[in-house]
C-alpha cells in the first residue's frame, strides 16, 4: 500500500491554528484510514506497523492543532471531524475482525500442535504433555 506524500517531510506541517492547517491534517488522516480500511476489506497485504505509525502521528498532530485553535472550527471542519470519527469507528471494527481472525488461526494452530505432540497419555491440563520415562 502506498500513501501520497512523505510524512516525515516538514512541508506537510501547516500552521496548526489555521483552518487550512486543520483541514490538511484531517485530509491526511482520512487518507491513511481510508487506505487501511480498503486493504482490510479486500484482504490485501498491509504494513500494520507503518499504518499505525502514520495514524498515530496524524492523531498527535490533530490533537496539537485542536489545542491551538483560536476559535471554534467552522461547519466544514466539524463535518470533516464527524466523517473522520465514523471512519475511525469503521477502522476499529475492521481491526477487531482482523485480530479475532488472527486469534482463531492461532488457536487452531496451537490445538493442532498439541494434538500432534500428544500420544494421548497426558492432557494439556496436567502438564506439558511430556512425561518422564
Amino acid at each position: 500500500m502506498s500513501f501520497a506524500g512523505d510524512w516525515t517531510d516538514a512541508t506537510h506541517v501547516l500552521p496548526a491554528g489555521s483552518a487550512g492547517g486543520l483541514k490538511g491534517l484531517l485530509d491526511r488522516l482520512e487518507e491513511v484510514i481510508d487506505a487501511e480500511n480498503a486493504a482490510l476489506r479486500s484482504r490485501d497485504a498491509i504494513d500494520l506497523v507503518e499504518t499505525n505509525r502514520r495514524k498515530s502521528r496524524s492523531l498527535l498532530e490533530l490533537s496539537r492543532a485542536a489545542r491551538s485553535l483560536q476559535a471554534s472550527p467552522d461547519h466544514a471542519i466539524r463535518n470533516q471531524l464527524q466523517r473522520v470519527r465514523v471512519k475511525l469507528q469503521q477502522n476499529y471494527d475492521l481491526l477487531g475482525l482482523y485480530l479475532a481472525a488472527a486469534q482463531e488461526v492461532t488457536d487452531i494452530l496451537g490445538d493442532a500442535l498439541r494434538d500432534a505432540e500428544s500420544d494421548g497419555t497426558y492432557s494439556a491440563a496436567l502438564g506439558s504433555g511430556h512425561g518422564s520415562r
